[in-house]
Parts: C-alpha cells; structure tokens; sequence
C-alpha cells in the first residue's frame, strides 16, 4: 500500500504550501512509505484527484485545494482531516495502515481491546 499526496508545487498560497510542508514532513518522521503527486505540472493528477475526492468532501465550489491524502485509491482525507488524527493519535488508522510495534496508536489499540475483553467478561457473569 502506497500513501498518496496530491500537492502543489508551485501554489502561490503559502497556507496550502505550509499544509502540504505539514503533511509531508509528518509523514516522513513517522517514516510512512508515501508518493508526492503534482497537481500544478500534471493534468491527469488534478484530475484523479478532482474525481476521487468523495462530494460530500469537497468545498462549496467543487473544486478540493491541495493537500489530498489517499491510500493507494482509497480516500483518507484533506489537511484538516489529517492534522485531526495527528492531535488523536490515529495517523496510522486515518492512512489506513497498521501502526508499528511499539507505536503510541499500538498501545491505545491494545488498550481499547483490553477493556471491550474486559466488558465482555463481566456481561458474561
């Protein structure tokens, strides 16, 4: 699985070029396999992301603003969306990938099963 970020190269934005500078930097601290698509020089990575982003993500004019995160062709979010999950913890399961050993996201996962076990266990007596 290949994490996917549609960016811009040459946005005369510099919010969007901080989110995506946010976005990617993140990314490769926590050393996520990722691919950089170019929005500004190729045609044909505007417009798969224009069509894959899903309607109800997209901006009141229809047109979503870099970056777009997917997995592979799967639709995982906007900046918004991501810097979300970064604040929770949940990076790894808003990439759709399993969060490595040893990880913050591991420990909570293991944490959250042990207590449903556990509530389980009790409705069982």
């Amino acid at each position: 699985m290949v994490i996917k970020v549609f960016l811009a190269s040459s946005s005369g934005s510099t919010a969007i070029k901080k989110k995506q500078q946010d976005v990617v930097g993140f990314l490769e601290a926590l050393k996520v396999d990722y691919t950089q698509l170019d929005i500004a020089c190729n045609e044909d990575n505007r417009m798969w992301m224009r069509q894959n982003v899903p309607e109800e993500k997209k901006p009141a004019n229809g047109i979503p603003l870099p970056p777009q995160i997917f997995n592979e062709e799967s639709y995982c979010g906007d900046y918004d969306t991501f810097f979300e999950a970064k604040e929770d913890n949940t990076v790894y399961a808003f990439l759709g990938l399993a969060p490595p050993p040893g990880s913050k996201e591991e420990e909570e996962e293991g944490e959250e099963e042990e207590q449903a076990e556990q509530q389980e266990e009790e409705e069982a007596e």
